[in-house]
């Protein structure tokens, strides 16, 4: 030291190597290489140096910080005493909240958010009842294949398993329902979690993935480091075509003289919507959907044969039937598609493409299987320009079937008619709305005559059948695409499941229009028990009803009834004229069944009420 307590400035040595060590040369050789190779400024190198710092926060920050990070828009939720710290730190987040009036109907929204927007659908549920009240969305999400992403509040750390206030096992519970779940046991590693989470609900075959985080988790405090890679060693999905199988999938359509394409979900989730449509006009091959694949093939284009399956139109029921080749792109060969499989596709080669390995030769025996993404295997299909097989008989003899059989009912002056109602909402609509639904009988009628020539437009529950799916569902479809007109097609039996949501589309002005079909009854339910059960209507008759149009006017809602085909034109104008939501009572047919229809046990060639269908065209 000199005098003074001045420290004594050493001579300037070269760069010591030997003494840096390892890392200090990594270090010194990465920024010079850096600043003299790549040409970045001391800023550049200063951000670069600010994202190796980690900020210190607490749990709940963490969570909030992370969505902002996964760019999330909203969020569906409701709060309760287990998730109090992450509500508190959401209040002047600036990411937009939606309180539902029950977390099922939290759930159903981020389902329909997910299926129209593509992005995962974000809620969040205090412990206990509120984790428990989401099982059903979860079950949906999972068997639908919809990215979410579910915070559940969970008691401390320290008294699980005691039986605390509002404990149950979320994780437990939901393992069978989810694609993943996490219980976060250290607060370091929620954003690694959280980032997981959020890699595994959009990749591969989408899913929802479930976080349940202790109430401490969400107060201790952490560095907060987002910016680390993922990699899962145990999850690496194939989404590129093995090329000899592409080979082979070519061959075989170049021999086939009856091929069909049943396109489903799968199409959709990986926006393959022109690939398809692309690949079939290239190769004259016709096309199915399925319940969920609506809108993935234009349903006014000459090759499209309807929907397939229980409630499947005639002409593609039978193509399914007679076809040699079956080409099954993102569908999952579920029983309400094929019917008894001893008689599916007797004669055909069964050809299989789907994300999820798992699915291929679950049910129908596959020769031609390729695991890949949708739209990768389709572009691959296109760029291969096979030859295409001759089809010219085969698609004559599937345009006859359509002019022979088609989709039918019988009119009605006294009552209005279900079918009729739905092609009225076609047409006012111009083909172009969001449609959502519960499940049952109008269900059915919104996929057989709103004819969906766009892709996601149609959000319906397929795999779960959801009673009280479509209000909700709506509200996250609306959000989705705010300037979209949405329709949300409902029974009367399911509305009643989930109607207290209609708070949340009145406090936020969501301009969706309510279509209740009105048969007082249970509609499936009364019709099985028509069909199978000697007319004995065991509790699925609904006599004694709400007044709909009140009900929503206690909401502050604008409602109209219509019980003839008159009225139900006269306010579907009326409502469609609104810029706010609207509900509509529609008093239909009651005795109106679903046609055709396959009966539980028979082939899709066993179609009953397809005469009847013949028969209204008379």
């Amino acid at each position: 030291m000199k005098k003074g307590g001045t420290a004594e400035r050493k001579p300037f040595r070269p760069f010591d190597l030997a003494l840096a060590g390892r890392n200090g040369v990594k270090r010194f050789f990465h920024c010079f290489y850096k600043i003299e190779e790549e040409g970045w400024s001391m800023e550049k190198m200063k951000v670069e140096e600010k994202r190796g710092q980690k900020t210190k926060m607490n749990g709940a920050l963490m969570l909030i910080e992370a969505l902002k990070a996964e760019n999330v828009e909203v969020i569906f939720g409701y709060p309760g005493g287990a998730v109090l710290p992450i509500y508190d730190k959401l209040y002047d987040s600036g990411i937009f909240h939606v309180l539902t009036r029950h977390e099922q109907g939290a759930i159903h929204a981020a389902e329909g958010y997910a299926r129209i927007s593509g992005k995962p659908g974000v809620v969040i549920a205090t412990s206990g009842p509120g984790a428990t009240n989401i099982v059903t969305g979860l079950t949906d999400a999972m068997m639908d294949s919809l990215p979410l992403i579910v915070f559940t509040g969970q008691v401390a750390s320290n008294v699980i398993g005691s039986d605390a206030f509002q404990e149950a096992d979320v994780v437990g519970i939901t393992m069978p329902i989810t694609k993943h779940s996490y219980q976060v046991r250290d607060v370091q590693e929620l954003p690694k979690i959280i980032k997981e989470a959020f890699h595994i609900a959009t990749t591969g075959r989408p899913g929802p993935v479930l976080i349940d985080i202790p109430k401490d988790m969400t107060t201790l405090e952490g560095e907060f480091d987002y910016e680390q890679d993922i990699h899962l060693p145990g999850y690496q999905p194939t989404t590129q075509p093995n090329h000899l199988q592409i080979r082979k999938l070519v061959e075989a359509v170049s021999q086939a003289k009856k091929p069909v394409i049943l396109a489903g979900a799968g199409v959709l989730h990986a926006n393959a919507s022109q690939e398809l449509q692309r690949y079939a006009e290239q190769q004259k091959i016709p096309v199915a959907h399925t319940l969920l694949g609506l809108g993935g093939f234009p349903a006014d284009h000459p090759l499209f044969l309807g929907m397939a399956g229980m409630h499947g139109t005639y002409t593609a029921n039978m193509a399914l039937y007679e076809c040699d080749l079956l080409i099954n792109i993102g569908a999952r060969f579920d029983d309400r598609v094929t019917g008894n499989l001893k008689c599916f596709a007797p004669k055909a080669v069964v050809a299989h493409i789907d994300i999820d390995p798992a699915e291929i030769g679950k049910n129908v025996p596959t020769k031609i299987p390729i695991v890949s993404d949708a739209k990768e295997a389709l572009k691959e299909l296109i760029h291969q320009e096979g030859k295409p097989g001759d089809t010219a008989a085969w698609l004559a003899q599937l345009e006859g079937w359509k002019r022979e059989f088609p989709l039918g009912y019988k009119n009605d002056t006294h009552a209005v008619k279900p079918q009729k109602l739905i092609e009225i909402i076609y047409e006012l609509t111009n083909g172009e709305a969001i449609v959502t639904t519960d499940v049952g009988q109008h269900q059915m009628w919104a996929a057989q005559y709103y004819k969906f020539n766009q892709p996601h437009r149609w959000v319906t529950s397929g795999g779960l059948g959801t009673m009280g799916f479509g209000l909700p569902a709506a509200i996250g479809a609306q959000l989705a695409n705010r300037g979209a007109t949405v329709v949300s097609i409902v029974g009367d039996g399911g509305f009643q499941m989930t109607l207290q949501e209609l708070s949340v589309i009145q406090e936020l002005n969501l301009p969706i229009k309510i279509v209740i079909v009105n048969n007082q009854a249970l509609g499936m339910v009364r019709q099985w028990q028509e069909l199978f059960y000697e007319k004995r209507y065991s509790h699925s008759l609904i006599p004694n009803q709400p007044d709909f149009v009140k009900l929503a006017e206690a909401y502050n809602i604008k409602a109209f009834r219509a019980k003839t085909e008159e009225e139900a034109r006269t306010v579907l104008q009326q409502a469609f004229a609104l810029k706010e939501p609207v509900l509509l009572d529609f008093h239909v047919a009651a005795d109106e069944n679903v046609y055709p229809m396959v009966a539980p046990g028979k082939g899709l060639h066993e179609m009953v009420g397809v005469k009847l269908c013949e028969e209204s065209l008379q």
